[in-house]
């Protein structure tokens, strides 16, 4: 296959238009496994290849590249290094973007490794090309040279070379091109900086962490409200939470979830501004965040009671954030009646209204409601057990005919209810003294979805697996669970598949 390769590549240098002989190469080297082609190409030059890029011939070009992705992907990084750096440096400023993300996928491959990375680190003109690359009008061709950049900051040479040369001004220049390219180089930033202490250190140092946050506070609502999101971001690492504080960032966010009721704008930056802090209540602590900042909290509430669907969306997402935790469960008790009417209005909007924010509702519900056996004390049970029935007066009917709705993303909602509560004491006594429900857990002709039936099995997997389940449910119905359990979500009866092929 080596000398079929070789010859190929000789006929395609002989002819003047070798879109045939390119499709000969190609499928030969598709035919042979990695391993093999690694043998194959290893010593032999596709300079001949990359020449061909330079054409206006768009089948020609694509071709190309596809041969390109399959050989250079079985050189190593070092081979590429030193044979095709200055092709693929050429490859940074084609103007076909499949080229671009090829070449810059390989540069990502040569960063990674050690010695690849040194030819790529003493060569200025191939990282200012990548930087270059990040202001490129095409997202795929920017995020593949944010990836590689991003690689090349796992090691200490890479920051060094990124942070404290000249590139840093590089760096700076692409970000004068325009506000959605200044946002990449910071979506680069904050990528670099969650690695670790170090990274980040090297990021504040370079002032572009400040620079992002004094976009927090700028003039334009739009950007504000991308600059709350990847400082969210930056707060996923604990070194990351650590600086913000310093430089009371949490106080500024609070601050400005106050003011956001005097500014008529504040519905595009808010709900970026709510996130935050349902992050770092899940991250540190919901008790510390509601209590240090109860602007937070009050504004979730209002939220949810809020016409505007996307400020209810994220009040949903953020109460099952908190609820997901037993001290966040606590927190929200704590409030009383205001969390009373919290839940009235999410059973309403799980009941009624928009599919997507019934479904929302649903699983924050699921999220508060959910208890892990180790966390089952009296007091607990007894707090998810009053939240259950503030939901209706017949909450187990709601939550059914909810399920019964020719919905699937609902069915399974209202599944996860149900499973939330499976495995607590009081919430089987419901199922058991509820006219016809374990015949509904074990009737498998409801929801006939991949997920619906996923859904399901994990609500008998939850009852199966309690430790009072037999008891209460009795050992007539237990068996039936495990047996539903045994024979899997897809189960389907002999006598179901007889009659199909009847009806066939």
């Amino acid at each position: 296959m080596a000398a079929s390769i070789e010859s190929l590549l000789e006929e395609i240098s002989g002819v003047e238009d070798p879109i045939e002989e390119l499709q000969s190469l190609k499928t030969a080297l598709l035919s042979l496994p990695l391993s093999a082609l690694r043998d194959s190409v290893s010593g032999q030059r596709f300079n001949v290849i990359f020449s061909l890029l330079h054409s206006n011939d768009r089948e020609q070009v694509e071709l190309c590249v596809a041969i390109l992705e399959r050989i250079l992907m079985a050189l190593s990084p070092v081979s590429l290094a030193q044979n095709y750096r200055v092709e693929l440096q050429g490859g940074l400023t084609h103007p076909n973007e499949t080229v671009k993300i090829l070449a810059l996928t390989q540069i990502g491959r040569m960063v990674e490794h050690p010695d690849a990375a040194t030819e790529i680190l003493n060569n200025n003109g191939i990282l200012a090309a990548v930087i270059h690359s990040i202001g490129e009008e095409k997202l795929a061709v920017a995020k593949q040279a944010i990836q590689s950049l991003s690689k090349l900051s796992h090691s200490k040479p890479g920051l060094d070379k990124l942070f404290q040369s000249d590139l840093l001004k590089v760096i700076k220049d692409v970000m004068a091109i325009s506000d959605i390219v200044r946002y990449r180089i910071y979506e680069l930033v904050v990528e670099i900086s969650s690695v670790s202490p170090i990274s980040f250190g090297y990021c504040a140092n370079s002032s572009l962490i400040s620079q992002l946050l004094g976009e927090l506070t700028g003039d334009d609502v739009l950007i504000r409200a991308t600059a709350i999101e990847m400082v969210t971001t930056l707060a996923h690492s604990q070194h990351g939470r650590q600086y913000l504080a310093q430089q009371g960032i949490m106080d500024k966010i609070s601050n400005m979830i106050r003011g956001a009721e005097t500014d008529p704008f504040s519905s595009l930056y808010l709900p970026g501004l709510v996130k935050f802090f349902g992050n770092l209540a899940i991250m540190d602590s919901p008790q510390q965040v509601c209590e240090t900042y109860p602007a937070f909290q009050n504004k979730v509430f209002e939220m949810v009671l809020d016409p505007d669907p996307a400020m209810i969306g994220v009040a949903l997402d953020t109460l099952g954030i908190l609820g997901s935790t037993v001290e966040g469960k606590q927190v929200l008790q704590k409030t009383g009646e205001k969390f009373k009417a919290v839940l009235l209005r999410m059973s309403q909007l799980a009941s009624s209204g928009a599919t997507e924010l019934r479904v929302r509702s649903l699983d924050a519900i699921a999220d508060l409601l959910t208890l892990q056996p180790e966390q089952q004390t009296e007091d607990l049970l007894a707090l998810t057990e009053s939240w259950f029935h503030l939901l209706s007066n017949q909450p187990m009917d709601m939550i059914r005919n909810i399920s019964t709705q020719p919905f699937p993303e609902l069915h399974c909602g209202a599944l996860r209810i149900f499973t939330a509560i499976a495995t607590q004491l009081w919430g089987q006594k419901l199922m058991i003294s509820t006219p016809s429900f374990m015949e509904f857990v074990l009737d498998r002709s409801a929801g006939q979805t991949k997920e619906a039936k996923d859904a399901k099995f994990e609500l008998v997997g939850s009852l199966v697996g309690s430790s009072t389940a037999a008891e209460i449910l009795g050992s007539q119905h237990y068996i039936r669970l495990k047996t539903y359990l045994r024979e899997g979500p897809y189960y389907v009866t002999a006598v179901n598949s007889v009659s199909t092929e009847g009806a066939d």
